[in-house]
């Protein structure tokens, strides 16, 4: 482990390079964090911003975005909080449940976390020699034994501890890990011993039927091993080339709005929008799309769709919607509920009624947003039976999810006129 280091030097992987060059440094400064280019990375002739809106090409150091502690898009490739659960293990041992997360700092969980994270960046303490910190693959036998000790506050061995530290980058609150198999990444998901009903085969049910209602979503697969379930989501920010492994640049939303954690309840799909519609490729195809995903959360009872949960490529030039991920029917228990952002006049109720309100937001006729909703709840009721016989989920489990995450009577409330009165009688 590496104990406090004052500054780090960030390495990209440039658009179509399967080999990573230092392009700056990120260094403390009292309680933030300031980046600023290296004269030899601005003088490359591809050289690209790593987000212009936060750290545009220029010399010197880049002053901080009001309120920001650390560049958003350099704190989208830190490890959250799984991955600072595992650091503070190898780091701490038996003591690392009595740690404050908080009180490590920023630069430490970039050092300490592996370097196959999200999107194009890494971390390394020199500015000339590029050193990976990578595991050894291991079985996902063992990556589930060392999750599960983790989880218990258990101390891991050297060797389990090396393997998990491999994904400590991937984002996420939940145990994970990174595996590659057949030329592929994945990030492989593991269920907990808090789970009340099977979170994995529910976000695998909720994946494969985004995709059948024709969102743009992330490859899944669901495994059992060692009597585990095991999802698969096969990564989207790696590019598998004869000459080695290109990596896509991820900005998030929350980097996108100018905000980090502290600040992540002001995130509106409104603001969202209309960042679009100003810097995205694609913008009309894209505003329907992300109006499409709002739809499927609230009818899928998805209520965990913050701002880290939507993500664009950024190849130095313009932002592109990744595929949609981490899509998985929240726990409920009143009548109530609300999404993670706002979506329209600084409401957030998990209702069709604030979709279709939000829908102009997105260059939306009220028709073509209801045939969205229409379209999504048929397919939903077509295909239910039949993803839940794929993921083997219990019957006790699919009673436990149908009307109450998935399509509950809730999100029908106050629907008035035509089909919509319909879809009202029928579900409330």
């Amino acid at each position: 482990m590496n104990s406090n280091p004052k500054e780090l030097y960030v390495w990209i992987w440039l658009p179509d390079e399967i080999e990573p060059v230092v392009a700056g440094r990120l260094a403390a400064n009292g309680r933030t964090y300031i980046f600023n280019y290296g004269r030899s990375y601005l003088e490359r002739h591809n050289a690209i911003p790593i987000y212009d809106a936060e750290l545009p090409l220029t010399s010197g150091a880049i002053p901080l975005i009001a309120g920001l502690t650390i560049p958003g898009c350099l704190r989208d490739a830190a490890p959250d909080a799984w991955g600072r659960r595992v650091i503070l293990n190898k780091r701490f041992g038996k003591t690392a449940s009595q740690i404050d997360p908080g009180s490590i700092d920023e630069l430490s969980y970039l050092i300490d976390s592996g370097s196959d994270r999200i999107g194009a960046l890494d971390f390394q303490l020199s500015p000339t020699e590029y050193i990976a910190r990578l595991a050894t693959g291991a079985p996902l036998e063992e990556l589930i034994k060392a999750a599960e000790l983790i989880e218990k506050g258990v101390p891991l061995t050297p060797e389990l501890a090396e393997a998990l530290q491999h994904g400590t980058s991937i984002g996420g609150a939940r145990p994970k890990a990174l595996v590659e198999c057949d030329r592929h990444k994945y990030i492989a998901k593991f269920s907990t011993s808090t789970d009340l009903y099977s979170v994995v085969k529910a976000e695998f049910i909720a994946m494969r039927l985004a995709a059948m209602a024709g969102l743009h979503v992330a490859a899944v697969k669901l495994l059992n091993v060692a009597g585990k379930d095991v999802l698969m989501v096969e990564r989207f920010d790696r590019v598998a080339t004869p000459a080695g492994w290109q990596r896509k640049g991820l900005i998030s939303a929350l980097t996108m709005l100018q905000l980090d954690e502290m600040m992540a309840r002001y995130a509106s799909y409104h603001d969202l929008a209309n960042l679009v519609r100003q810097r995205f490729a694609m913008a009309p195809e894209t505003l329907r799309e992300l109006f499409s995903r709002i739809v499927f959360n609230v009818l899928i009872g998805n209520t965990d769709d913050h701002a880290r949960n939507h993500a664009a490529f950024w190849n130095g030039r313009m932002l592109q919607l990744t595929p949609a991920y981490d899509i998985c029917p929240q726990s409920r228990t009143g009548r109530t509920a609300s999404q993670a952002m706002l979506m329209s006049d600084n409401q957030n109720s998990s209702q069709i009624t604030t979709c279709l309100k939000a829908a102009p937001h997105f260059l939306l006729h009220e028709a073509e947003a209801i045939r969205v909703i229409e379209g999504q709840i048929r397919c939903i009721e077509e295909n239910w039976s039949m993803v839940c016989d794929e993921a083997d989920l219990s019957k006790i489990d699919r009673n436990l999810m149908w009307r109450n995450q998935v399509l509950n009577p809730f999100a029908f409330e106050n629907l008035e006129g035509g089909s919509l009165k319909e879809l009202a009688k029928k579900y409330s």
